[in-house]
């Protein structure tokens, strides 16, 4: 969903195809981005504009009355499974759907108040029950609603006499420890350097211990990546994506969104967040929702910074600093980064002159505009040009935006801006500054995780994943340089539960705060003793843990156009590297005589060879391929029976498949501990807890290898294995894991984490 949709893809390579050879030489010259976007801007065509509405037409975000009783009707289904979570995403999305003061809006509001009360959320069904009276509900049912907002009612009074029943404790009925007010930047120890080969990054001024914070960092705008399941271009009411579950504005998770007025797509944890998104950025978003989807989380987010930035802060970011110039790239711009990691190579200013939560520190960021294939900087210039004549058919821009004439600025003619009377040259300067945006961001962007619950409703077991839920750009985070083998951990937080009500003016306050400040944060952590002097790196995805040096180096240099020449790829970690790449492929046996496979070291020759010379039997990486793959999909086939609650099937299909996997794989193979975790999950789900621990033991084994000893991975499986212990009744091995996880879970994801509090409750329990 980065780039845009496959279709918008090909239309604009054929364009590019169709090209006279003259432009593309043109083209592919140009240095400055304001002529790159003013030479695509001409190229644009009504069949351009024709196509993306074409394309679009399938992922409309118009309200929609049938939909909205679809929603409903999936609700009502799932309500009487006493599914109460699921029918309330599906009475959301209702209300998404349903067009202002209609009757099926009022009937979703009831129906989620019915929710509510079962989830025993009394205040938010009050209000529920308020809104769907305001919105025309039926008089012939009114009773129902009085009815449940007497109930209401008694338990606000129940709860009133009686404090202790109110959810403010933890898991493990303590209360939670409170969370110390964020400080946003760098902390004490470290710095920002800056130098010609690596441009500004950041150092540690003295000793960082293992576990320390070094920056807490808020992004300076966000898009959440669009999830919705579609069938044959036609909506469906699932509500499994993020976009239906968090505020489109500070990524809150939330059972009871706000929607927008307007559309149907966007919404919110409150009133707060949806007027703050309106100013900002949605009034313009709201009219072209589908085909900003259309065109890819990239160019959607590259238009949210110059909104949100404004026109005076463009300007501003803009104008020259003494004698050095701002609007082009200085000379090193063409120097190739084969030794460095510059994301700001191109600053020819002090280290601290565009550092900070300001959007110059975003305008500045390096945006490689001669190093991206004339291809794809055609694809971008397109796209985006494309979608500034959209913009330009909306309306007047949104306030950071108004107009404001300064001396000498000369206005375009309505011919110029197509036929919109009233526009001038600012809008041609956001088109130009969104283009700059999209460029920066295919080597600045961010990934926002989060985990998942992958396991069943009310599970005794922790199951869950990482996954992406936004995509995003931080002003400080940026300041840190890649290695494949980094000396921090990031941790990101993006809000839990419900907003306060805004009846409370100190809640109001507080949503104010959270929603200008874009809620989620990321925290950077030290994941092993940083030294003074050394620099602070992170990952900026292929890790070592994952993936060989040649791929790693391949795909940085693709996406962030560098050589990696980090400790982990050459240096002196190299030696570290190819001992753990080899038990990685000794990971592989010898169907013969059980021992390791050695790639044969010679390119054109694609064999193991068995490390034994006794025997010395050559399998071909091809069939080595194909029983892997096929290992991979009779354990998708158990996780797949494991989800549709049938462990009794996966655990006889796993059985098969481990006795197969046995005989190719060592314990320590990555697959092998797949194959364990999901083991462990079937046998925790029908109870058998000493069978789970004992596979999940395995898995440990596989993880710790993989990923180290110190990995969060590690720290996440042990987490697990501590549960299956305690409820087992293991005791002694409960209480001897418990401080391997607690050490593992404090060094990357902090004290505060609701997963140690689970484990303080354990471990209270356990000691009686």
């Amino acid at each position: 969903m980065d780039l845009p949709f496959i279709e918008w893809q090909d239309h604009v390579t054929q364009k590019w195809t169709r090209l006279d050879l003259d432009l593309k030489e043109q083209f592919t010259s140009l240095l400055e981005i304001d002529d790159v976007f003013k030479f695509a801007l001409a190229l644009i065509t009504q069949d351009d504009l024709d196509f993306v509405q074409s394309v679009s037409a399938g992922y409309s975000v118009q309200k929609d009355t049938k939909q909205a009783a679809k929603c409903r009707e999936a609700g009502n289904n799932s309500f009487k499974t006493r599914d109460y979570t699921a029918a309330g995403l599906h009475y959301s999305q209702g209300i998404c759907f349903a067009p202002q003061s209609s009757e099926q809006l009022s009937l979703c509001y009831a129906n989620r108040s019915a929710v509510l009360y079962h989830l025993q959320r009394y205040q938010e069904c009050l209000d529920d029950i308020d809104r769907a009276v305001k919105n025309g509900y039926p008089s012939h049912l009114l009773h129902k609603l009085e009815d449940r907002r007497g109930q209401c009612v008694k338990h606000f009074t129940v709860d009133h006499h009686n404090p202790s029943s109110k959810n403010c404790k933890s898991p493990g009925g303590e209360k939670a420890s409170p969370v110390p007010p964020l400080t946003v930047g760098i902390l004490a120890k470290a710095s920002i350097g800056f130098s010609v080969e690596k441009g500004r990054h950041l150092v540690a001024d003295e000793k960082i211990a293992t576990g320390e914070v070094i920056l807490n960092d808020r992004p300076f705008s966000c898009v959440l990546i669009p999830q919705m399941l579609e069938v044959k271009g036609k909506r469906a009411t699932g509500v499994s994506g993020t976009e239906h579950r968090r505020c489109h504005m500070c990524l809150t998770e939330t059972l009871v969104p706000v929607p927008c007025d307007r559309c149907c797509y966007s919404r919110y944890c409150s009133t707060v967040c949806q007027q703050a998104a309106w100013k900002e950025h949605h009034r313009w978003e709201c009219p072209l929702g589908a085909e900003l989807i259309v065109m890819g989380v990239m160019s959607h987010l590259a238009l949210r910074v110059t909104l949100k930035a404004g026109l005076n802060n463009i300007q501003l970011a803009t104008e020259p600093i003494g004698d050095e110039r701002t609007k082009s790239e200085p000379s090193c711009r063409n120097r190739e980064p084969s030794d460095s990691d510059p994301r700001h190579l191109n600053q020819p200013h002090p280290p601290t002159s565009h550092y900070g939560d300001t959007y110059s520190s975003i305008f500045h960021l390096l945006h490689h505009l001669s190093h991206h294939s004339p291809g794809l900087r055609f694809l971008y210039s397109v796209t985006i040009a494309t979608l500034y004549v959209k913009l330009s058919e909306t309306g007047p821009p949104p306030e950071s935006w108004q107009l404001r004439r300064t001396a000498g600025a000369n206005s375009l003619s309505p011919n110029e801006e197509g036929g919109n009377v009233g526009w001038t040259s600012e809008l041609r300067l956001l088109g130009s500054v969104v283009l700059r945006h999209y460029l920066q961001l295919r080597s600045n962007a961010q990934a926002i995780m989060t985990l998942q619950d992958t396991g069943a409703e009310n599970s005794p077991v922790q199951s869950s994943r990482e996954i992406r839920i936004a995509t995003a750009v931080f002003p400080t985070l940026s300041l840190l340089n890649h290695s494949c083998s980094p000396n921090t951990s990031l941790v990101f937080n993006t809000g839990a539960g419900a907003a306060p009500s805004c009846s409370d003016p100190l809640a109001e306050l507080e949503l104010e705060h959270r929603s200008a400040a874009c809620g989620v944060t990321v925290t950077v952590r030290a994941a092993k003793a940083i030294g003074a002097g050394e620099e602070i790196l992170h990952c900026y995805g292929p890790h070592s843990s994952r993936m060989v040096t040649q791929e790693r180096r391949r795909l940085l240099q693709e996406q962030y156009h560098f050589l990696c020449q980090c400790e982990t790829c050459t240096g002196t970690q190299e030696e570290g590297e190819q001992q753990r790449s080899g038990q990685h492929k000794s990971r592989l046996l010898c169907v013969k005589c059980r021992g390791f496979l050695k790639k044969n070291s010679e390119e054109r020759n694609k064999e193991f060879t068995c490390s034994q010379s006794s025997c010395g039997h050559c399998v071909s990486s091809s069939e080595l391929g194909h029983r892997l793959q096929e290992i991979r999909l009779e354990l998708d086939k158990a996780v797949d029976l494991m989800e549709r609650e049938r462990p009794d099937e996966a655990l006889t299909l796993l059985k098969k498949t481990q006795a197969q996997s046995g005989l190719i794989l060592a314990d320590t193979h990555p697959l092998q501990g797949e194959l364990a975790d999901a083991m462990a999950r079937a046998y925790a789900t029908v109870g058998d807890w000493n069978k789970a621990a004992f596979y999940l033991e395995q898995s440990r084994v596989a993880i710790g290898c993989q990923f180290g000893g110190d990995s969060i991975e590690l720290g996440r499986q042990l987490f697990k294995l501590a549960q299956l212990h305690f409820n087992g009744g293991a005791r002694g091995p409960a209480l001897s894991v418990i401080p391997k996880v607690r050490r593992l879970l404090c060094l990357h994801c902090g004290p505060h984490c609701h997963e140690l509090q689970e484990l303080q409750a354990m471990e209270d329990c356990l000691r009686g």
